[in-house]
């Protein structure tokens, strides 16, 4: 079912629509060397093959977990010889060429940029990081995106009608709740809507008519479970941990339960997730609501001791709790400030006052004389100058006025009085 042409070719308007770049190099044969970017089953391969095709170059697929650099120069030598004996120009086209390493994709890198070969990269990671930046910069990437429901439909409806290459054949016909299962449970993915179509038209008995009536059980039979885009160790992985950050972050409890189930049910590791909710209960919501550390604390000893699946319901109670909890990031720009100072100022010798006098030459040379216990003092409170002299009253921490921390702003303001203005 792979497209002839770009009339065929379904989605990916952005990319190879009329008028395009990559479509005007194609049709002017000058075709550049390229990384196509995007989720699985968006089109990558086919396009390559298609480029290949209505440029009548020679295809070379390799895919990048299964070959090496013997390989990659056994093909830039037949290339060398194509080219000086008949004109014609190879494709190199690399699947998942994320997974090769920097000693493999150097050994392609001159061979690009003297014309030897035209290198199609396919890969479901940002090229950023993952293609080496003398590569990256000798080729375009473009990036392809996610297939829209309609149009994995549009694909669906296209096999099931073409006699030659598809499924026409066998007088095959899905229910509409059927097809709707389908793309649903492609998720984007056209090639995963191909394979489970075949599978469940295949094992439909035909009828009394010959034809194959496919109703939603038989197709979510062959597709047994949803396609979840997700890479523990990819974009997928980072991408949705950080919308699971930053709508907790942001209070947004219904959001943050949705990508918190988007990460269980792709595998995610529950401690990662546990991990990232106790940093983000210090960070983002730390004096607001001291407790909301021991909730987040709570739920990764919790979800280590009983596991999954029910660690998922002390995840989803920390989420929802921080989620609801006010927000204060006091705590965490403090200690940036003060590092800030102890890393460009000056490391003075604690004052004497605050040193332990545990020695008779120690009391001698002052060390904690005017030291005032604060047990001692009305309110247990005794005010004394605790930093080096140069950082005299600087102030590294500013309360806020939400949660617990507006009781301590008013202690801290009863105590020292308004803060410095320090801009």
């Amino acid at each position: 079912m792979r497209p002839r042409s770009f009339d065929h070719f379904v989605g990916q308007e952005h990319v190879i629509g009329p008028g395009t770049v990559l479509r005007k190099a194609v049709e002017a044969d000058r075709v550049p060397s390229m990384v196509l970017w995007g989720p699985p089953g968006s089109g990558k391969t086919t396009l390559a093959l298609l480029i290949a095709t209505l440029t009548e170059s020679h295809f070379d697929p390799v895919s990048a977990v299964a070959s090496g650099v013997a390989e990659l120069r056994r093909i830039i030598a037949e290339a060398k010889d194509r080219l000086g004996m008949h004109g014609r120009r190879t494709i190199l086209f690399i699947d998942e060429i994320h997974r090769f390493n920097k000693s493999q994709q150097d050994a392609v890198l001159p061979f690009v940029e003297d014309g030897t070969i035209i290198l199609i990269g396919a890969t479901t990671e940002n090229p950023s990081f993952e293609v080496v930046s003398p590569l990256l910069s000798r080729t375009r990437v473009f990036a392809l995106k996610q297939l829209e429901p309609e149009q994995v439909e549009n694909i669906v409806q296209a096999a099931l009608a073409d006699e030659a290459n598809g499924l026409g054949g066998l007088s095959a016909q899905l229910d509409d709740d059927a097809i709707g299962s389908l793309v649903t449970l492609a998720n984007g993915d056209a090639r995963s809507a191909l394979n489970a179509l075949e599978l469940a038209v295949s094992t439909t008995e035909p009828g009394a008519d010959g034809g194959r009536r496919v109703g939603k059980a038989a197709v979510e039979d062959a597709m047994q479970r949803r396609a979840i885009l997700y890479d523990k160790a990819g974009d997928q992985h980072y991408d949705t941990i950080s919308a699971f950050i930053k709508t907790v972050r942001g209070s947004d409890p219904d959001a943050a339960i949705y990508w918190l189930a988007r990460m269980i049910e792709a595998g995610e590791d529950p401690m990662f997730i546990a991990r990232r909710l106790v940093v983000l209960a210090a960070e983002d919501i730390g004096m607001a609501d001291p407790a909301a550390l021991s909730v987040a604390v709570a739920a990764q000893q919790g979800v280590h001791f009983v596991g999954m699946p029910e660690g998922r319901i002390l995840l989803a109670e920390a989420t929802v709790y921080l989620a609801a909890a006010p927000k204060s990031n006091s705590a965490y720009k403090a200690i940036d400030a003060a590092l800030s100072d102890v890393r460009t100022t000056v490391n003075e010798p604690v004052p004497l006052h605050l040193r332990n006098a545990v020695t008779g030459l120690m009391r001698g040379m002052g060390y904690g004389k005017d030291y005032k216990y604060a047990h001692d003092q009305d309110d247990h409170f005794a005010p004394m100058e605790n930093l080096p002299a140069s950082l005299k009253g600087r102030r590294y921490y500013e309360p806020s006025d939400q949660g617990h921390e507006k009781e301590a702003a008013e202690r801290l303001k009863k105590w020292w009085g308004e803060a410095p203005d320090t801009t």
